[in-house]
């Protein structure tokens, strides 16, 4: 699986670091910045919950 971010969706909410700490963080602007492109297996719940939750649905799991 691979997570996508689109920074320019984004619109700060900080949802995904709250749900992934370890896959999203934020910039000085508030902005997702995605840390791990293939995170790993104990993390995927975490990310698809900051997909559900994403309020610019800035974030995507896919299959590779």
């Amino acid at each position: 699986m691979k997570v996508e971010l689109e920074a320019d969706k984004c619109v700060a909410s900080g949802q995904c670091v709250l749900a992934a700490m370890d896959v999203f963080d934020q910039d000085d602007d508030g902005i997702a910045i995605l840390l791990a492109e293939q995170p790993a297996a104990e993390h995927l719940d975490g990310v698809r919950e900051a997909v559900a939750v994403c309020p610019a649905a800035a974030i995507r799991l896919v299959d590779q």
